[in-house]
Formats: C-alpha cells, structure tokens, sequence
C-alpha cells in the first residue's frame, strides 16, 4: 500500500547520454527476480556520492569511499554494481574481500580498473554476500546494457519496496537541454543522517572539477536528508549524483548563468524520489509534511522537524486520525532547544491553526482536527516565534502493517 504514489512509466524515464544499465538475475536471496544491476559512464564523467554515518557501515560503503577518494588517480569512476537480497553489513573482513571481488570481477568484464567501480548492497544483515552467485551473473547484466533499462534498473534494487522508484527531467538551459533520471530504494529503515537507503541520479550535464562533490551534499541534505521512517539508519545508506558531460551544457563555475538551473532541478527530482520513498513507507497510510518556521537557524528549526516527524507517539495518532495533538508539542519541547519560549509558538494542522501562543487556540475544535486527520497528505506548520529560519521534512504515519512487515523481513 502506497500513499498516492502512481507507478512510473516506462516511456515517461529519459534515457541520458553517456549512461547505460544492465540487469540479471543472480538468484541472491529468492530466484526469478531482478537482483543484480550493473550501470556503466562514459568516459570523462564525474561522480559523487554521500553515505550513511552509521558506524557499522557496510563493507561496500567503505569501498564506495575509498575508490572515490582515489578517483583521477586510478583513472575516474566508470561504472556501479548493486545487488539486492544481501546487505554485506556485519560482515568483516570477509565482506571487505567479497566487495572487492565483486569489483574486481566487474573491472575484468568492462577492461577497466577495480578502483573505477563502486559497489552497493541492499538487504539483510550479518549474513555473508553470496559472491559466487554474483560473479556468476555479473556476464549477463553487462550483455544486458542499454540507455533505456531504467524502469527495470529500479525493480532491481527493491527490497521491501512496494513498487520501483524513478524519475525525469529535463530544464532547458541558455545553452541547450539538460537530461536527468534517477531510481531509488528504501520503505524502511530510514533516517536522515545522511541520505536514503539506495539513490542514483545521472545527467548529462558537465561540471569543472569538485563542482558536484559539494553539490550532492547539498542537494542530498535538503531531500533525503530530509525524510525519515522509522528512525533507523541504515548500515548502507548512500546516494550518488552521476554526470556523464555528454550535454552542451558544461558548468564551470557557481557563478554560472546556468548554475543555479541544474541545480533546482536536481534539487526538485532528489526530492520527488525521496518523497517517494515515505509514500511507500513500510505500512503507510498517511504522508506528513512537517515544516518549521521562524526559527533562530536552520539547524534547531531541523530538530523539531525531526523530532516531530520521528515521534511513534505522533506518528500513531497520524494513523489512528486521532487530534492527540499535545503530542506535538511535546516533541516540540523535547526537540533540543535549550531556550525556546513555548509561549511564543504556534502551530497549524492543515489549514486549522490549533496551537496559539503555546497553548490551545480558544477557536480550534476538535471536530476540524480530525477533518484534516482524516486526509493522506497532511501538513503541520510550526512557527518557533525567534527568526527567519526554516526547515522543512517529510514522514508517514506507523500502523499495525510496519511491525508484521518487519516481524516477517527475514521469512
């Protein structure tokens, strides 16, 4: 069950130039289903990546960091391999030799260097990554290669995904079209420390060295930075921006006419496949925007968004419809904020202003509470009454399905 979340089409995914996807079926954790992707680059392409802060990282972040931090070296990035079924997390020094292999294998197929691949694994924890049947398919995913597999390079990354994840755009720019697509994965096990579960966006855009590097930590903050689940981070996170320079457009610098474009709409699809992700939430019924206004810095008005769109308190009132809304508040006042004033807080839910000078609006009643709990797409706007900061995060509701989904993950 997804919450207004219509599946992607096909046709609607734009292929982009310098960028190709190949997929097989290795047989990882269940046979006759998509599980091995293998996305290629042009030559003179650029990547960058972010990663999850979780301290048992998974064997192939750890190598995901090290080839990047070798990249001009030993020749730039030029491909990725992800395989779902099997996170390669917990596994010690033979998931560091497995990761490595898997790269190696991949190298020899497209005569490239191991230090040119980046790996990524998806799935269960503390179960060693089956690099026979991995090696064994990789053959096939490579003579799979083609610009236009996006649709089924997003199935084989799902886990417990209800349905794939991806999108396009493409902005027009003072020098000609920009092209950009992306898959991403994740319903669960998601917090914001760094990024999502999965996500990759390739373009055809070029930039001069180091441009994309801080500019995926930017836009990765201001979307899956911004979204959370369930409150865990995953071992695995990563999300990575591509851009193969194949486009007339080539950024040189920030100060670039054309600079802030490519950004906005990178931007704008990193936060549609983020938002995605919450829509197919692990049991979701309800998606929450929580926007934080009138705060000192962005950074506490991002501790009461997180702390209110974290709460299981708040996030079972949101399932049941229930106006428990002193839950709010709570978290709120637990957020972080050493000096807030609560008397000058107020909050929204919808178009119902219920929190007035941090006690309850005279004129809020209940029955219109419940109106607005009764909808899929809710807003809750909370003003901190100290600045001009904002914030803003998205959430689902948790229901009975969240816990069996992850009583049964392993069955």
């Amino acid at each position: 069950m997804t919450v207004n979340l219509p599946l992607p089409q096909k046709n609607d995914l734009k292929p982009v130039k310098g960028f190709e996807m190949g997929i097989a079926q290795a047989g990882i954790k269940k046979a006759n289903r998509k599980d091995l992707l293998v996305m290629t680059l042009a030559p003179g392409s650029q990547v960058a990546g972010v990663f999850t802060l979780n301290r048992f990282c998974a064997a192939p972040v750890q190598v995901c960091r090290e080839h990047l931090a070798q990249d001009g070296r030993n020749g730039e990035i030029r491909a990725l391999v992800v395989n779902t079924g099997n996170a390669n997390a917990g596994t010690g020094e033979t998931g560091m030799k497995h990761a490595l292999e898997t790269c190696a294998a991949l190298a020899k197929d497209l005569n490239l260097n191991p230090e040119q691949i980046l790996p990524f694994s998806t799935g269960v924890i503390l179960e060693p990554l089956p690099i026979e049947k991995i090696v064994s398919a990789l053959p096939a995913a490579v003579a799979n290669l083609g610009e236009d597999h996006w649709f089924d390079a997003a199935e084989a990354i799902m886990t417990t995904d209800t349905q794939p994840k991806a999108a396009s755009v493409v902005v027009q720019t003072s020098a000609g079209p920009v092209t950009m697509t992306g898959i991403c994965k994740g319903a669960g096990m998601i917090h914001p420390n760094m990024a999502t579960m999965l996500g990759f966006i390739a373009s055809d855009v070029g930039f001069a060295p180091g441009l994309l590097t801080s500019l995926t930590r930017e836009v990765a903050d201001q979307s899956f930075n911004a979204i959370t689940i369930d409150g865990d981070t995953s071992t695995n996170d990563s999300f990575i921006i591509m851009a193969t320079g194949q486009s007339s457009v080539q950024i040189a610098s920030v100060t670039d006419p054309n600079y802030s474009l490519v950004k906005d709409a990178l931007l704008g699809l990193a936060r549609k496949l983020a938002q995605m992700i919450v829509r197919d939430g692990e049991g979701a019924t309800k998606f929450m925007t929580i926007e934080v206004i009138g705060g000192k810095t962005q950074e506490e008005c991002r501790l009461v968004a997180k702390a209110v769109s974290h709460s299981p308190l708040v996030k079972t009132a949101f399932f049941a419809s229930d106006p428990n809304l002193g839950r709010i508040l709570a978290a709120i006042g637990y957020a972080g904020i050493d000096d807030l004033d609560v008397n000058r807080v107020q909050m929204w839910l919808g178009d119902v202003w219920v929190a007035k000078d941090g006690g309850r609006n005279p004129s809020y009643q209940e029955t219109d509470g419940q109106r607005v709990m009764k909808e899929s797409e809710i807003t809750v706007k909370i003003d901190l009454g100290r600045g001009n900061a904002t914030q803003t995060m998205w959430t689902c509701d948790l229901s009975h399905d969240y816990v069996s989904i992850n009583a049964d993950y392993r069955s």
